[in-house]
């Protein structure tokens, strides 16, 4: 009896091993598959970062060199997006452009700059820009900047150029050598928390400079030669006729994107601009990556 049950029990035991080589053999089996899982996601997402450059949301190529910080930080890896249209609802443009900044004293270059931001009407800005692959400036006031970092954000990766544009917009030939630098430094400090680059150049606010401000701001003050004003006229289409009317190669165009009759002139500018031969630059790009001490306009082309 007891060799029966011997026998009986050394059957039981070799099933017992044999369901534990089988179940060893599967969960080696689901490690494989799941490195295999591991290494298709990388490859996805590397192929989805490749030189396609499907998934960046950049209007330039540029915008990767120009502010290395951000995509460092954060490079968002993932499937590449359908590029929206200018009345799509996603704030982010996707559009990706590999091409370099033009030299803008053989080609008729312009520069928009919007001030003021960001404001609640920014997001759209942006996708009316990406549509046109036109990268701009953008001046920002710390105050609004603290208030809507995701945009400052979108904007930088987007491959526009920002600027400093003070704290509270206040006259700056008005303030102490120390109020002045106060302004600047805490708007540089708010722009880089939120999309980790600092300002290389600055706009004073209503064009206002004296010797004190030159003394105090160490890097190029940046005005414009084109006004828009449409901080006075809220017409769209008087703000896209001013904007044309004066363009001419090196203009740097004054607008304000916290205006929605601004945003709505920027499609009827950028059109008639891209059809008379212009090339859309920010205002570094304008001077080759050196902007001078004191910015009015850039150049052009040399008259043949």
């Amino acid at each position: 009896m007891r060799s029966g049950m011997w026998g009986r029990g050394t059957a039981t035991r070799s099933r017992v091993a044999g369901v534990l080589a089988l179940a060893a053999a599967l969960l080696a089996g689901c490690g494989t598959s799941g490195a295999s899982r591991t290494s298709g996601t990388a490859y996805s997402r590397a192929s989805a970062d490749g030189p396609a450059q499907a998934a960046r949301p950049l209007v330039v190529d540029r915008g990767l060199r120009a502010h290395p910080k951000v995509l460092r930080r954060d490079p968002r890896p993932g499937p590449p997006h359908p590029v929206p249209s200018a009345s799509a609802a996603s704030p982010t443009p996707t559009v990706p452009v590999a091409e370099e900044a033009p030299d803008c004293h053989k080609v008729k270059c312009v520069a928009l700059t919007f001030d003021d931001g960001p404001g609640p009407y920014t997001d759209k800005l942006l996708r009316e820009l990406a549509a046109y692959r036109a990268p701009a400036t953008f001046f920002l006031v710390g105050r609004n900047v603290a208030g809507r970092p995701d945009v400052v954000r979108r904007t930088v990766e987007a491959g526009h150029e920002i600027g400093d544009h003070t704290w509270s917009h206040p006259d700056l030939t008005r303030l102490s050598a120390a109020r002045i630098r106060s302004q600047l430094g805490r708007t540089d400090r708010a722009i880089e928390k939120a999309a980790g680059v600092v300002p290389a150049i600055v706009r004073p606010p209503y064009g206002a400079v004296n010797r004190t401000v030159r003394r105090q701001v160490t890097r190029p003050l940046v005005l414009w030669n084109v006004d828009t004003e449409d901080w006075r006229y809220r017409n769209s289409a008087r703000v896209a006729r001013a904007a044309l009317k004066d363009a001419r190669p090196g203009s740097v165009i004054l607008f304000h994107d916290i205006r929605p009759t601004t945003v709505k002139a920027i499609p009827r500018v950028l059109k008639t601009l891209s059809k008379r031969g212009y090339r859309f630059v920010t205002i570094s790009e304008m001077f080759g990556g050196k902007p001078p001490r004191l910015v009015y306009g850039g150049p052009g082309p040399k008259a043949r």
